[in-house]
Parts: C-alpha cells; structure tokens; sequence
C-alpha cells in the first residue's frame, strides 16, 4: 500500500472535501451515515455494478474525510495510470493470487495503527451468483469489523451503515449482512440480484 496517498495532501484534501460536497449537493444525493469511531475497519463498497461506483466511493470519501485504500483489477494500474491509481489510495489485485492478497492486507492492518480497507464483495461489476469472501476472511483473520458501505442510486443514497463484527461463521453473518442490503438498488439493476449476497457451499475463493 502505498502510505501518501491523496487523502494525506492537506490542501488538496481540503479542496477535494468541499468540491465533493458540492457535486453531491448539485446531483441531489444525500450522505447518510456518521463516521464510524474506529481505528480499523474493512468497508464494504456495494452493490457494484457501474463505473459510476467508483467515482461516488471517492466523493464520499471526501465528504466525510476519511482516508481509503480500495481494491481494483491490475489492468486498471498499467501504464500511466498506475502513479495516479495509487495516489488516490488503490491496491492492485492479481486474481491469480488471492490468498496471497489476503494475508497481506492482515499484516497492513495488524501493523496500521489506523487503516481503511474499501472492498467490493462482488469484485466486478459483472453480474455474480455470489460475493466474493475475501472481505470477509480479511476483517476475520486481522479482528477487525466490517462497515456496511452503500450507494443506492434509485434514491440517490449512500454513505455508512452498520457496523458489523465477524463471529467466524461465514455462512450465518453473510445471511445477517444480507438483510441489510436487499433494499438497495445499484446504478444497473440488472446486474445484481438477492442471491449475490447469499454465500456458495464449499468455497474455494478464500
């Protein structure tokens, strides 16, 4: 991870901050939520099904202030993009290497004193039978909680829900986590559905 990020420039952060503010005020969406006060956290980024996703994550960040680090496919960092893709706080994600993502992100968030972890269940924007667990064994295997991110474009809603701890039992807290999402629409509709959020027997994406 890259430690100086966008978030960590004063004087842009500053002007990032109220330009967001402004954006979301014109485009008529409201921030819901208070910033969770906790040091470490994994948050969910869902549902994820547009481009649009990622500019409104960054928006909200802003708006509330808060410095994000965020998971995105390796082909989103080649070439030039690459600087600017970290600057603004992102992790390049090799599926090939899915356990070895995971633990690293366990040992920066056992060795952060402070760290946030955006993270789409999904991991495309593709339609999917089911969210990916990498989220979940993360904040599992470094003890700390998830926070229930959301944009629900319908109603031109998003920002933090609850705060979720892991209990080890992936099957029955994905069902609980569940429940909190089924009333939110992303921009496709089309490419979620209630069974996205529901875990696969036996899985071998760990």
């Amino acid at each position: 991870m890259q430690k100086y990020t966008i978030f960590d420039t004063p004087v842009v952060a500053t002007i990032c901050h109220y330009v967001s503010r402004g954006l979301l005020r014109l485009a008529g969406w409201k921030v819901q939520g208070e910033l969770p006060n906790i040091p470490k956290y994994v948050l969910i980024a869902a549902p994820h099904t547009s481009n649009w996703d990622f500019y409104f994550t960054l928006l909200m960040a802003f708006h509330y202030r808060l410095k994000i680090y965020w998971m995105g496919k390796n082909t989103l960092f080649s070439s030039w993009r690459g600087p600017i893709m970290r600057w603004l706080g992102g992790i390049s994600v090799d599926r090939s290497a899915k356990q070895s993502l995971v633990q690293r992100t366990i040992d920066a968030f056992n060795e952060a004193e402070k760290l946030t972890v955006v993270i789409p269940p999904e991991g495309t924007r593709e339609k999917v039978r089911y969210w990916k667990s990498g989220f979940y064994h993360i904040a599992n295997g470094a003890n700390v909680p998830i926070v229930l991110g959301y944009l629900n474009f319908p109603k031109k809603e998003g920002g933090l829900g609850p705060i979720f701890t892991p209990t080890g039992d992936f099957d029955k807290d994905l069902e609980e986590i569940r429940s909190f999402y089924l009333q939110i629409e992303g921009k496709a509709t089309d490419k979620f559905c209630e069974s996205s959020v529901v875990s696969e027997k036996n899985q071998s994406d760990k």
